[in-house]
């Protein structure tokens, strides 16, 4: 009786356990989508942001066409600018930043609003000819038509993708080659030099990605070979594999940062014009001459 009653006991546990189980995953798969729904609602809201700054943008160039009066031209312009400078924050910020968008939302309204006044005074100026008055009412009518249109932004999405590509690239500055003789000094002829060291700043930039990165110098000779200790030792630039002379690692943290390479020189070398090469992330980031006599 006592091992009956212990069974039954056993069963409504693992019974009760189960449901809970079940009730858990039904929970959590719910929350899933509901996650899912919020994050394709986040992403709609912002294209449809997108494409109002855009046409407001648009709008701005076409309000200037109307307008004669340099004093409110300038206005139309800085207004234009400022529209431009808030559609490539919104572009830049990920859609699930909730705070940023609602912001940028209230920045849209306050430009609607500005925008209202200057078609306002743009049709009081030019209400002298039916042509000006038919160009006001078009751009009115473009403007209230600005927030239901959506366009297709995949060219622009494309130039801007480039745009921040360049801006987090790398650039090198300040490159600075010493031909030096055995004693480390600078060499006086060619056939005194046994080493290059060679000497650059990694530019401050903060967009660019942090971390460790890998740096490929180059350095070429007069007939426009470049010097390698192993014809294996290649990277990849402009979709072809080049070699190259030096590969340097470094700890990038976005701030200025100045580096040495060094080259042991082991061939023949000649009197002429000589050339440095930096590559970082498949880029060329910096250049710089020199002459050996």
């Amino acid at each position: 009786m006592v091992n009956t009653n212990r069974n039954k006991v056993i069963i409504i546990a693992g019974g009760v356990l189960i449901l809970l189980l079940i009730g858990l995953t039904i929970l959590l798969m719910a929350e899933k989508k509901a996650n899912y729904e919020l994050t394709q609602e986040f992403e709609l809201e912002k294209e449809d942001l997108e494409n109002q700054y855009t046409e407001f943008s648009k709008q701005y160039d076409e309000l200037q066409l109307t307008v004669a009066d340099d004093s409110l031209s300038r206005l139309l312009e800085q207004e234009q600018l400022k529209t431009q400078r808030l559609l490539e924050e919104l572009r830049t910020v990920k859609s699930t930043n909730a705070r940023e968008i609602r912001r940028l939302k209230k920045e849209l309204s306050s430009l609607r609003k500005v925008m209202v006044g200057y078609i306002n005074q743009i049709d009081s100026l030019n209400r002298l000819t039916n042509q000006q008055k038919e160009i006001i009412a078009d751009v009115t009518r473009k403007f209230n038509d600005a927030s239901r249109q959506i366009s297709n932004l995949s060219e622009e999405k494309e130039e801007l993708d480039k745009k921040v590509s360049l801006a987090a690239q790398l650039d090198a500055s300040n490159i600075n080659v010493l031909a030096a003789n055995k004693r480390g000094r600078k060499a006086r002829r060619v056939k005194d030099v046994k080493k290059f060291v060679i000497n650059f700043t990694v530019n401050k930039n903060i967009t660019a990605e942090t971390g460790e990165r890998t740096l490929y110098i180059n350095i070429t000779k007069p007939d426009n070979t470049i010097l390698v200790k192993d014809a294996a030792n290649t990277f990849t630039y402009e979709n072809r594999e080049l070699p190259y002379s030096i590969k340097k690692y470094i700890e990038y943290t976005g701030e200025a940062q100045e580096v040495t390479v060094y080259w042991e020189v082991e061939e023949y070398l000649y009197a002429g014009d000589y050339r440095v090469d930096i590559f970082a992330g498949g880029n060329l980031i910096g250049s710089q001459g020199f002459t050996l006599k």
